[in-house]
């Protein structure tokens, strides 16, 4: 798992996923999310350390209110690959509901 981060971390390059983490630690995104009404699911680990989960996850849960939140206990930041059966498994259920 380690060695995929560092890989896609090298492919990516120094200035690009500067200016992405630069892009999401710096833009509000507030309002987008006020308008949200559609069906929404968020998914987020409560040992996330890149993105904490009370300032991410459960901040946008209570701006889009008809939102599903599925909180992945142990859950890092990155649980498309430490979490992939449970989040294919949610993401599934939630388009079929």
């Amino acid at each position: 798992m380690i060695e995929s981060f560092w890989l896609q971390g090298m492919m990516a390059g120094h200035k690009n996923t500067y200016d992405s983490i630069k892009a999401f630690s710096e833009t509000d995104f507030t309002e987008d999310l006020k308008k949200f009404d559609v069906p929404t699911l968020i998914v987020h680990g409560d040992d996330d350390q890149i993105v904490p989960i009370d300032a991410a996850a459960r901040a946008s849960k209570t701006l889009v209110p008809h939102a599903t939140l599925k909180v992945y206990a142990g859950g890092p930041h990155g649980i498309t690959d430490t979490h992939k059966q449970q989040l294919n498994d949610d993401m599934l259920a939630f388009l079929k509901s």
